[in-house]
This record gives C-alpha cells, structure tokens and sequence, in this order.
C-alpha cells in the first residue's frame, strides 16, 4: 500500500478549511461533479453531486455561524484494490460554531476521498449527543 499523495493531502485539508471558511461557492469548487456527502452523525444528511451540495451548503454556513474546524490529526493511503488512483484521507478535528447563542465544540472524524485533485467523498461521523447537550436542544 502507498503512502498517499502529498498534494492529495494538501487537497482534503483546503477543503477542510474551506468548511470553516466564509465561502460556500469555494467549498463547492473543491468538490467532483459526483461527490457523494455522507453522514454517520443522526444530525447529518448525506447527498450525491456538486450540484446538490452546492444548493445545501448556504444553509449549513447559516446554521453554523462562526464555524471552524481544527484539524487535530491526519492520516493518507490508498485503499487496497483501489484502481481510480488518489488518495484517502483520515482527518481528526474539533468542530466550534455559534448555535442559537451557545458556543459549541464537538470532536469528529472524517474520512475524504480525493480524485483527480477533488473530493470525491466525505464521510463525516461528529458526537450528536455532545451536540445536544451542549446547545440544550431536544433531540430531533
């Protein structure tokens, strides 16, 4: 197994930090015609295509003011069997944001599938739980 492309990582971490930024549209540019958005949090919803994520993003910024992610750790290679060439990314954060007045800071993984020089996929997985307790929202 390979240890992954350099550049690839360089590719998942924009696109982190895009996340966190102010800039939907950049997110967007950073992401395959058929991106696939998978969640494993309760409170995700998953999508297929750059165009659908990018309809769906001005309201994550919204719902999120002030977020930031904090990358805490990352890890690179190349799933066994693989013959699309690219790269697979592991990134550990912190996600802080703004919710209804509540400061929040939840930890996540994601797992970010980058082609070609573009996501291809994430795979998001962040505590909903902590998520709850923390803003003193009922759950769903």
């Amino acid at each position: 197994m390979s240890a992954g492309n350099h550049d690839d990582l360089s590719t998942a971490l924009d696109y982190v930090a895009a996340l966190g930024g102010a800039d939907p549209d950049l997110v967007a540019a950073l992401v395959s015609d058929d991106f696939r958005n998978e969640h494993h949090a309760e409170l995700g919803s998953g999508c297929v295509g750059r165009d659908e994520y990018a309809r769906r993003l001005p309201d994550f910024f919204a719902n999120f003011p002030n977020r930031r992610y904090d990358v805490t750790e990352t890890a690179i290679g190349e799933l066994l069997g693989d013959s699309q060439g690219g790269s697979e990314v592991v990134v550990r954060y912190r996600f802080g944001a703004d919710v209804e007045g509540t400061r929040i800071d939840i930890p996540g993984v994601m797992w970010i599938s980058v082609r070609d020089g573009l996501v291809s996929r994430r795979l998001d997985c962040w505590d909903s739980l902590t998520f709850y307790r923390q803003t003193g929202l009922p759950p769903g």
